[in-house]
């Protein structure tokens, strides 16, 4: 199989469905200490007047890459697309693509195309001149603009639509002519900016899968910022958490959820429960944490090296990995706690209860997946029940 080349970014990789999720399961050049990046920003500020929106920043991103910029409103993510795609320069640092420094390069002569939010198609043209537009403006020639825009129709599945006004499509149609208007020019970069957040839940979803198939298809670089942490750990390959402008972890949508490396990362992906703790006593991996609410002991996996009797900890517990019954656990069971329903929240596939511990007010997130469509002995308000973990369950958070 040939790997698609930066002289041949639309070079498809065969057979393309069916080879796509191996692939992807396999693609770590982050993890090769001789691959060379595509992009890579290093040691990036920038500041407007007083305000510094991007602090020291330094990410290497590779070709073929679905990667992922994350973070709250006002963390510094847009800012440091908007500076790849030329529209801002940096206050200081520097910005490579392909080994060229892109410092004082314009917009118009970078490799990299931008999809917007709101997708800026043109009212008044059809399909197929939106898709042509650009290569119309670089003065292609026009049989090579009809061949382009036919690939790209073909590619998004909106032939049938060629000659329609952006008014006569739905949200995902006009979402496809964004897309298809972007990767017309063949870019070695597509920049998307919150591309989805137009879509309703179930459209979004599915546009997240096709995004997927379609750059890994094609084998181009994609760049997402968005604040949805579903959608980055759905399409991305990996991500780079952002708050107050500065880089927090950089790491897969796997370990980003599973090994966090600070309170702030655990907080913000995903639902979590932290309990506040201090370290009882740390040996041979494992450590005894005593927990400040509920006033109990519990014990966890610790990270090398373990931290210092008497510090400061938090222990990360995902809601899924909490297990919940009214009858008393197995005599195996650890970490064990008593409390009462307080809320439930059903979902369909899953059930989330919201149990207040024993002792405390602390509310301790419980999620249960509905494997059968009948439960025995359910659970209801009010009722009093055992949750418990596993010592492994969570993560030691030491920031």
């Amino acid at each position: 199989m040939t790997k698609p080349t930066l002289q041949d970014p639309h070079m498809a990789l065969k057979p393309a469905q069916k080879a796509l999720g191996p692939i992807r399961r396999s693609f770590a050049p982050w993890l090769d200490p001789s691959a060379v990046p595509l992009i890579r920003f290093e040691n990036v500020v920038k500041r407007f007047g007083d305000f510094t929106a991007v602090d020291d920043v330094s990410i290497d991103i590779h070709q073929r890459e679905f990667f992922a910029l994350l973070g709250p409103s006002g963390c510094g993510k847009t800012t440091l697309m908007r500076m790849l795609a030329g529209f801002e320069e940096p206050t200081s640092g520097r910005i490579t693509l392909a080994g060229q420094d892109l410092s004082g390069v314009p917009p118009y002569r970078r490799p990299v195309n931008m999809m917007f939010q709101s997708y800026a198609l043109f009212p008044h043209m059809s399909v197929e001149q939106n898709i042509g537009f650009g290569l119309k403006q670089d003065r292609l020639p026009r049989t090579e603009i009809e061949a382009r825009v036919k690939e790209m129709l073909k590619l998004v599945k909106l032939e049938p639509f060629a000659s329609r006004k952006p008014h006569q499509l739905s949200g995902g149609q006009r979402q496809r002519v964004a897309l298809a208007r972007s990767l017309a020019k063949r870019p070695k970069v597509l920049l998307l900016d919150e591309p989805l957040g137009a879509l309703d839940k179930k459209l979004r979803e599915e546009t997240q899968f096709e995004l997927m198939d379609l750059q890994m298809e094609l084998g181009l670089t994609f760049l997402i910022v968005t604040h949805d942490q579903e959608e980055a750990m759905t399409v991305a390959d990996r991500i780079a958490v952002m708050n107050h402008g500065k880089l927090v972890q950089v790491a897969t949508p796997g370990d980003i959820y599973e090994q966090p490396n600070c309170r702030y990362v655990a907080d913000f992906i995903g639902d979590i429960n932290i309990l506040d703790a201090k370290v009882a006593s740390a040996a041979g991996g494992m450590a005894r944490l005593a927990v400040a609410e509920p006033a109990v002991e519990i014990a966890a996996a610790a990270p090398d090296p373990s931290p210092a009797q008497g510090a400061d900890v938090a222990f990360a517990l995902r809601p899924e990995k909490v297990r919940i019954s009214i009858d008393p656990p197995p005599p195996d069971a650890t970490n064990v706690l008593r409390g009462e329903v307080w809320d439930i929240a059903y979902f369909g596939d899953w059930t989330k209860f919201l149990v207040k511990l024993d002792g405390s007010e602390k509310i301790m997130r419980v999620s249960r997946a509905n494997a059968t469509r009948t439960e025995f002995a359910p659970i209801a308000w009010d009722d009093k029940v055992h949750v418990w973990f596993a010592p492994d369950a969570g993560v030691l958070l030491t920031s």
